[in-house]
Order: C-alpha cells, then structure tokens, then sequence
C-alpha cells in the first residue's frame, strides 16, 4: 500500500491509522512514509530503526524541525478508524487517531507539499514513543546522528485541541521508604508499625501548596502527589516496612537538581530513592521564531500540563511547542478521535508559518 500524501487529510488520517503501529509494531507504517517521503525531490531521507528523517535542504537562514510519533497504545478493538458525524462535526474515530496521527498526517501533508518553504524543515517521524523512555526513537537520533536533529526551533505534533503549548512540566518520582519493627500482631507492643509511620509524610503532602509559576508568560501549576502506597507482609504481622511513592510535577523554571532540593525540604529528615527523572523545558516563546510562530498560527500559548518529547529538543538548547490536533484528554481512551476541522485548522497554522514571506 502506497501512501498518496496529496489526498485530504481525512482519508490520509484513516489510512495511515488502519495500519496497526503498536510500540515495537511500527515497521509497516515506517516504511510506507519512508516509500511516499523518498517519491518526493525536494527531501532527503534517512532512516534509523524504525524513525524516518526527512529534510529540506533549500539554503535558508533558519531551519525547524516539525515531529510526530508513529506508535500507539495497544488496540482495544477500536481498528479499523471509523467516520462519525457530531453536532461539532466529523470525527476520525480509532486508535492513534488522537495520540497522534491526527499530527502525523498533517506533517505528511505538508512534507510533500512544502517543496520551497520559507525555512528549512526536518521532518521526523519516530518510534516507541509510547512505552520506555531508553526505547524512544528521538532519544536514539540524538545519541546516534545528533545532526540530524540541529534546528533553531522545534514543534511537536502532539495533541493540543490546535492550540500552541509552550514548553513542558518536569517531573520527578521518588519513594520514601520508613522502616519499623515485625512483631505479632497480637503483641503489637512489641514492635513498630511503619505504615503508622507514614502518616506524617501523608500530612506533610497534605499541607504542601502547590505554587502557580510564571515561565515566560505562562503560568505552570505544580503539584506534589502520593500515588502509591506498599508495606505489610501478612494479616498478623506488624509491618517492619512501608513505602510511599510520590510524583512531583515541576515547572520548566527549575532543573532537577531544583526539584530533589524542593523535595528535601519538604521531606527533612527523611531518605528517598529517585525512580524516575525527566527535566521540563521552558517555551521559548520569548525567542524571535516562537513570536513567528505565534502570530502565523493565530493562537494565545498556553502551559503544557505533563511531559513530552519538547523536553528532548529543549535539553539540545532547541526551543520547542506542542502543537497538533485533537483533544489530548482522549489520548489512550478506548475512544479517541480527531476533529476532521482541526486537522485542517494545523495545516493552514503550519503551511502560513512556513510560506509567509518574513519581514526584512
């Protein structure tokens, strides 16, 4: 099967989501954008593993790089995609609609339309987006052809109902680990109940209050949450141990060494193991392309609330917004969809960023 790029982006989005690309499944769909992006002239591809590369190389003064994810969550019987009219208009119903090759078919789009832009463009494509952050397909170019990644600005496709979301929060795990002493619980004089003990951890979350922080121009909210408890070994032990994970959500003004000392002092006293780490990046809007950028596309930026690939970009020292079609609180549902609007509403905010002659 052929990918026909020149097709409406309806029929491109149904296309390229019936090809089931389940992390570690993507080689099918790879290879089809790899077939359609080759037949076009004006780019040079290249492949590594299952991520696709695709750039122009017209001599601009600026190059950008536009990205978007080609894997899904597993299927929960919602292939193949399917049409269905709303009172708010079609809908592209199906896996991956939403999360994100709703982004991916406008990428395809204007990659084999956009022969003579106003920038140079490199399109990726990636793999394993979805699953174990050693797996992801941008974090293997960066490590293995770096240059292939240069760019003075970044946008990925992610879903953001066609709004610009600037940067991305940081986010940080970490467990707290109290010990205390197995007795029966019969004599429970005799020991020290450690899931009591975790009481006080509970009350310092409790009364911590997340702050709202200015991040060029936009306002992140952070958040300090348990979510998960462990400890106990039988119905009539006392527990000598007992653990709580919690997860910081950070805002892009703070590195990670930031959020451990946030985190210290909100836990003093207590040791903690860090089981997961992920700097935020900042918006870069105060940069003169993100102002370009803005003004062609027509949208008021707003936070980006979680993580994403930007982080990736920004650790390069490449400022980067999400910005794709669809409403990113249907990701993973059973029933994700795409707005067949916002598809078109992407395409035309992209294709005048990048065709509108620029101000000398």
């Amino acid at each position: 099967m052929r990918l026909d790029l020149t097709t409406d982006l309806v029929t491109l989005l149904q296309t390229i989501t019936d090809v089931e690309s389940v992390s570690g499944n993507e080689r099918q769909l790879a290879d089809m954008v790899e077939d359609a992006l080759r037949a076009r002239e004006h780019l040079d591809v290249t492949r590594d593993g299952d991520c696709v590369i695709a750039r122009t190389h017209v001599g601009r003064d600026q190059r950008v790089v536009i990205a978007g994810h080609l894997d899904t969550v597993p299927v929960a019987d919602n292939l193949p995609s399917r049409l269905e009219e709303t009172p708010d208009g079609l809908h592209v119903v199906g896996r991956g609609t939403c999360d994100m090759k709703g982004g991916v078919a406008v990428q395809l789009q204007l990659a084999g339309e956009l022969s003579e832009a106003n920038r140079d463009i490199t399109w990726i494509f990636y793999d394993h987006e979805e699953v174990g952050a050693e797996l992801n397909g941008l974090r293997r170019i960066a490590k293995n052809s770096p240059h292939l990644l240069e760019a003075d600005f970044a946008v990925l496709m992610e879903p953001t109902n066609a709004q610009i979301e600037g940067g991305c929060q940081g986010t940080c795990r970490i467990r707290v680990t109290v010990p205390g002493k197995a007795a029966h619980s019969a004599r429970s004089w005799l020991g020290h109940n450690a899931i009591h003990s975790l009481a006080d951890v509970l009350e310092r979350l409790n009364a911590y209050e997340a702050r709202e922080i200015d991040v060029e121009g936009l306002t992140f909210r952070e958040g300090l949450n348990a979510v998960s408890v462990g400890g106990g070994v039988a119905d009539n032990i006392i527990p000598p141990s007992a653990h709580i994970d919690i997860n910081y959500r950070y805002a892009p003004d703070k590195t990670p060494d930031d959020a451990l000392a946030e985190l210290r002092g909100v836990f003093p006293g207590y040791g903690f193991e860090v089981t997961d780490m992920a700097p935020g990046a900042r918006p870069g809007l105060d940069r003169e392309i993100a102002r370009d950028f803005v003004d062609s596309v027509g949208s008021t930026p707003r936070p980006k609330y979680g993580w994403t690939d930007v982080a990736r970009f920004s650790a390069l020292g490449i400022p980067a917004v999400n910005y794709g079609p669809a409403d990113p609180s249907l990701a993973h549902t059973d029933h994700e969809y795409c707005p067949a609007d916002q598809l078109d509403t992407c395409a035309n905010g992209l294709r005048r960023w990048l065709t509108m002659t620029k101000e000398a």
